[in-house]
């Protein structure tokens, strides 16, 4: 008998769906046939990017904080979730007691999660589960940006190259098949990065076999390396904040096993509709397949994943220098500065901006991106720049 896993990306009641989500009229929301395809897999697997909780407590941090009324479980549950990794960069938007309410929604639902917890150990640990003599694991890890747990807070899991890949090692000691979902990557950009693809490939090469990147919100690529697969984007399953294009089109992941090591993966194309998502058919499913396999094609060329980062840096390096580099060194700032005993520049950078800082320093993808962009800014720079003194 074949055991069945479907595989969703972002799961987010926003506030233009809420009402569908609260009443659990989920065909409104996916439509009828995505509703029987969930409820003919075995098990399905989704990354719940929002806490789900109703109260109001917003993490100080770099980006949006997400929040869905604790109400709206009433559509999730119906969607028919197995298991959500709550290792994201949102978890921890409505600051610890919103990931508690989210844990207690889902534990009172029987709904499993992994990916986050109380601490850092809570977090770290897998899930296993087993059909038809066939043990799963899989381990949930995110960059780190605003949602990390630690030995003493609770969060989200890091991926931490001295730990994590010792976690899998001992994971697929335990089971047969291996699936990491590894939350990172930057958004809305359709390969990995250089650095991405050695960490995912690490991956692979410390057990496991499927290895999905979440968190750029858009249709990435795949690679078959070694005796893995790693999936670079398969978009979100239902998060209704953008109408951009890269939010229009996403993947389903389906693992179909006919025993431990006779299994087969095929990808479903999905389509954003109003506030909701429908299976793509006919032409549109064609074109979202031949996108994905044509991409990775292309990585597949030695220098293409260079060569493309490299332009995607040069298009956001300005971006990054003004969010966190306001002030300039004239003599009038300089002057000022030491009146002030060396704490001006300081004072003239916000709140906000050091956040921003902060994560594009600590955050793998932000920091990889910034240093790229200042490199290919520096290639750049004409021989008199003022720059060129630093």
């Amino acid at each position: 008998m074949d055991t069945k896993i479907l595989i969703g990306a972002d799961m987010v009641p926003t506030k233009s769906n809420y009402a569908e989500f609260i009443k659990g009229n989920v065909e409104a929301l996916v439509g009828e046939a995505m509703c029987e395809l969930l409820h003919e897999m075995d098990f399905t697997i989704f990354n719940l990017e929002v806490p789900l909780t109703d109260i109001i407590s917003p993490l100080q941090k770099c980006g949006p904080n997400l929040q869905a009324l604790s109400k709206t479980i009433n559509g999730i549950k119906k969607l028919n979730p197995y298991f959500f990794t709550l290792a994201n960069n949102h978890i921890l938007d409505q600051r610890v007691q919103g990931l508690k309410a989210t844990m207690e929604n889902l534990n009172r639902e029987n709904i499993k999660y992994a990916g986050a917890g109380n601490n850092l150990k809570e977090a770290s640990k897998p899930f296993i589960f087993e059909k038809n003599g066939i043990k799963i694991g899989i381990y949930c890890c995110a960059e780190r940006e605003f949602s990390i747990a630690t030995e003493n807070k609770a969060g989200a899991n890091p991926f931490d190259p001295l730990v994590s890949l010792d976690h899998i090692k001992l994971l697929k000691k335990d089971v047969d098949y291996v699936i990491v979902l590894y939350h990172g990557g930057k958004e809305h950009y359709r390969y990995p990065s250089p650095n991405l693809q050695k960490i995912c490939r690490r991956i692979v090469d410390s057990g496991a076999d499927l290895v999905v990147c979440q968190h750029s919100h858009c249709i990435g690529c795949y690679e078959d390396w070694e005796t893995g697969k790693i999936i670079y984007g398969q978009g979100n399953f239902l998060f209704d904040d953008s109408d951009s294009e890269f939010w229009k089109t996403s993947l389903l992941i389906e693992i179909i096993f006919k025993s431990k090591n006779d299994f087969s993966i095929k990808y479903i194309p999905i389509v954003k509709v109003g506030s909701g998502i429908r299976l793509a058919e006919n032409e549109k499913k064609e074109e979202i397949i031949n996108g994905f396999e044509d991409r990775s094609k292309s990585i597949i060329e030695s220098t293409f994943i260079e060569t493309e980062y490299s332009k995607f840096a040069q298009q956001h390096i300005n971006a990054y220098l003004r969010t966190g580099m306001p002030h300039n060194t004239s003599l009038l700032n300089r002057v000022f500065n030491k009146l002030s005993k060396g704490t001006w520049f300081e004072r003239r950078i916000t709140k906000d901006q050091k956040l921003a800082l902060c994560n594009y320093l600590e955050c793998e993808a932000h920091r990889e991106l910034f240093l790229q962009g200042l490199k290919e800014s520096l290639c750049e720079l004409p021989k008199k720049s003022p720059l060129n003194k630093f």
